[in-house]
């Protein structure tokens, strides 16, 4: 209804094992480091003798469906001769190259014979480097094999002449409309070579790009080659190489919302706040329109039924059950929405009476997964009240990678929809790796085991670990040696402590609730203690509100250590005696007081550990108390209890 669903042809990033696109949010999880062959190549001038075109290209296996070289005509370029007792040839050579790139490609032997303008090489036309593609430019009838320009081209690398394939870049498709050349795609939706590639026909085109290169060499259209490092796409499912190959798709135009995307991502609290401004904003600053069609058997099918009536076209988006069923002759009341049940379905066309059947594309998982703020409650088909509670939300958290996954995905639907952003907050976690800071493999062998862990250290000790060791976002090195060192510190503290307490109240069989904790008559290191615990209740309360997780679980860690090797240890003569005096019972009841408001506070990070002390403590011995540490209220802190000048007369 908002026109920004359409059909287009368009390169997109495509896996030819899965033998569907991906969307630029998906393409960007799955980039590899990788080492490929570069190649400088030649392309013979026709009418010229021993004349040639240099080019560089990082994709041998686009060359058979060659059909133009672009050059860009503002810029200088030259006309060179390589003497023949430089490379051995029988006779000079004379290579057409940008000017600013000869010393690079061709080192300081090469003689500058002439300079012209880039605009004077344009339509000038060369022999196909290759030879696979004759009969499909034949049959299409258009000039192929010619010299065009372009601005994009750009003197940082190569020769300053690019070659092009319409069919396996975005610019090369934009060249091809542009100069109407002829459009060749010798590459099967698998990823192989067809029939007409005869010396490589069934090879996957990757596998084929060394053979490729041999075949120029033993051509003598091959200049150089060398190997050289970079990032390579993925697909993020299976592992396959991706290729940039032209399809017939379905997009969302995204590219319509940037400013609004980028708008309502400024109202996020992003932690840390650089993901945000950004590897976030940026991603949506250069935002492309949504491939939102996959050719795949699995999943939400694409709700879109065309008629088939060619002079008509007419193309109906259902938006519920009810009115595939009010459109339809042939619904049944069951339907199931998934192919190949819901392509039965008929619809009667309501502009030429024709019929009309759903395209054949499901829609991107990622969607999906967007989508789940609201098709969790069958929104707006009910639950509406339920959703408007809890939309937006006040917080998510996920891995770095989901900036172009999950939170794109949810930032895009809910602008798309609703104008506005779907979350309030989002904690960014950074990955897990290895205890020497490597990246896990099952190849390499480092993988831990996280399920190992529990069983030994116990849940509440790994989720500590996370809490104290980094910042979320910053990437933790895992271990049971270093998850065993967290517990230690803070929860085998607590459990001491605790454990002393209810060593000596059994002893003295002590009940807090026949006393009252008079604050007036507390001595020093209870007042202290007691002063701690609502400093720390505050700064706990004030980090988490602020999502700084890492502080305030370091400030419990801090405190536990006070209270067990300050507090307790210089007070313990005070729970030895035998009878039950007032410095006694201060004592016990300052401890209790303290052990109850720090398992209540620390609930939210050790839930267990929490639990099993509040029962033992609490739950099972006080009278209408919660049942759970988890239904019980967050502590509150008393300002009046708070005693800075003794808490800093302590530090010394």
């Amino acid at each position: 209804n908002k026109g920004l669903l359409y059909k287009g042809h368009k390169i997109v990033p495509y896996c030819p094992r899965c033998g569907t696109a991906l969307s630029s949010h998906e393409v960007a999880q799955g980039y590899k480091e990788v080492e490929e062959e570069s190649i400088y190549i030649r392309f013979k001038v026709l009418g010229r003798e021993d004349t040639y075109f240099s080019a560089w290209t990082t994709t041998p296996w686009t060359l058979p469906s060659n059909v133009a070289l672009c050059v860009n005509a503002d810029e200088d370029y030259v006309l060179l001769k390589i003497p023949r007792d430089v490379d051995g040839s029988e006779k000079d050579i004379y290579y057409f190259c940008a000017k600013a790139l000869v010393n690079p490609v061709f080192g300081k032997s090469a003689e500058i014979l002439e300079i012209m303008p880039g605009s004077e090489l344009v339509g000038m036309k060369y022999e196909p480097i290759l030879p696979y593609a004759f009969n499909t430019v034949k049959q299409i009838e258009k000039d192929a094999w010619y010299v065009v320009s372009d601005p994009f081209v750009t003197l940082t690398e190569g020769t300053g002449i690019v070659h092009i394939a319409p069919a396996f870049g975005e610019d090369d498709a934009r060249l091809g409309r542009e100069n109407d050349l002829p459009f060749v795609q010798l590459v099967n939706l698998d990823g192989t070579f067809p029939e007409d590639v005869t010396d490589f026909a069934g090879v996957f085109v990757k596998d084929a790009d060394k053979s490729i290169v041999a075949k120029l060499e033993r051509d003598g259209k091959l200049i150089s080659s060398m190997d050289f490092t970079h990032t390579y796409p993925f697909c993020w499912r299976c592992d396959t190489a991706l290729i940039y190959y032209a399809r017939t798709n379905w997009f969302i135009r995204m590219t319509a919302l940037r400013d609004q995307l980028m708008e309502t991502n400024s109202c996020i609290n992003w932690i840390p706040e650089s993901i945000g401004k950004g590897r976030f904003g940026n991603f949506l600053e250069s935002v492309v329109d949504w491939v939102i069609s996959r050719e795949r058997y699995w999943g939400t099918p694409l709700p879109i039924w065309t008629c088939l009536n060619k002079d008509c076209g007419h193309q109906i988006a259902i938006g519920s059950i009810a009115e595939l069923k009010e459109l339809s002759d042939n619904c049944p009341d069951d339907i199931e929405l998934h192919k190949p049940y819901v392509d039965e379905v008929h619809i009667n066309c309501p502009k030429c009476h024709g019929l009309m059947k759903r395209e054949q594309e499901v829609i991107d998982c990622w969607f999906d997964s967007g989508a789940m703020p609201f098709a969790q409650y069958h929104y707006p088909f009910e639950n509406r009240e339920q959703f408007d509670l809890t939309y937006p939300a006040d917080f998510i958290s996920e891995a770095v990678d989901q900036t172009r996954g999950w939170f794109y995905s949810l930032h895009a639907i809910s602008n798309l929809l609703f104008g506005q952003n779907t979350f309030k907050n989002c904690i960014v976690m950074g990955h897990v790796q290895d205890k020497d800071g490597i990246k896990m493999s099952k190849h390499v062998g480092n993988v831990v085991d996280p399920w190992d862990i529990i069983e030994k250290e116990g849940a509440d000790a790994v989720r500590w670990y996370f809490y104290v060791n980094s910042q979320p976002w910053l990437p933790s090195r895992f271990s049971g040696e270093a998850v065993n060192e967290t517990k230690r510190r803070f929860m085998g503290t607590f459990w001491n402590t605790y454990a002393f307490y209810v060593l000596y109240a059994n002893i003295d069989k002590f009940d807090p609730l026949q006393y009252k904790l008079e604050y007036n008559k507390l001595g020093v290191m209870d007042r202290w203690i007691l002063s701690r615990m609502h400093s720390l209740i505050r700064e706990v309360d004030t980090r988490l509100e602020k999502y700084d997780i890492l502080y305030a679980a370091r400030a419990l860690q801090d405190f536990t250590d006070e209270l067990s090797n300050w507090y307790v240890r210089r007070n313990r003569e005070r729970f030895w005696g035998p009878d039950m005096p007032q410095d006694k019972i201060n004592a016990y009841l300052t401890l209790f007081t303290v052990l109850e408001n720090l398992t209540l506070l620390s609930a939210p990070f050790v839930p267990f550990t929490a639990e099993t002390i509040y029962q033992n403590l609490i739950g099972k011995r006080i009278q209408g108390a919660p049942e759970s540490v988890h239904l019980a209220d967050f502590p509150e802190y008393r300002e009046d209890r708070i005693d800075i000048e003794l808490e800093q007369q302590m530090k010394l």
